[in-house]
């Protein structure tokens, strides 16, 4: 009888400690890479005046995007995107490192310019509310669910709905 009143009070430390490394294990924090992965030498090597399109895609592979707009008579830019990011539990992940190369070619396909932008240039967005705001009518769920009611039939409507209610 002994030994069980001695064995309770280690077995209730041993499931408490047990409880916080299952809760506590959930605060670990998590860091993702995404994006490009390159040498720092294969990225030194791309020179402007030497390399052109098909000398840059062999060294470096072909770009995380292009450029999409563009002035005539200008070539889209290549980026190869990197970022670190780090998350702890269920909060958003937060941008520790950004390595972006953009690479501008001249009409003639060679190598422009080889510009190289960090975190400096990360800009943070808050969005503003968890939905886009749309213009129109704003109608609550009960609104659209029963907007119609009494509408359907009359005679001097034909087709008409709880959005359009001239037909």
């Amino acid at each position: 009888m002994a030994r069980n009143v001695r064995l309770i009070p280690m077995i209730a430390t041993l499931a408490a400690l047990m409880a916080t490394s299952v809760v506590t294990s959930g605060c670990a924090r998590v860091r993702y890479h995404q994006g490009y992965i390159g040498e720092q030498l294969l990225i030194n090597s791309v020179e402007p005046g030497i390399d052109n399109r098909a000398s840059v895609e062999a060294t470096l592979g072909r770009p995380t995007f292009t450029s999409q707009f563009t002035q005539p008579g200008e070539t889209p830019v290549w980026y190869y995107v990197a970022r670190d990011t780090r998350q702890l539990a269920f909060a958003n992940p937060r941008p520790v490192a950004q390595d972006i190369i953009a690479v501008r070619f001249d009409p003639q396909g060679n190598v422009a310019t080889v510009d190289h932008i960090g975190m400096e240039q990360v800009a943070f967005v808050n969005p503003w509310g968890e939905e886009t705001p749309t213009l129109g009518r704003n109608r609550s769920f009960f609104q659209e669910l029963f907007g119609n009611i009494g509408q359907v039939g009359r005679s001097n409507q034909g087709g008409g709905t709880a959005d359009n209610p001239q037909g």
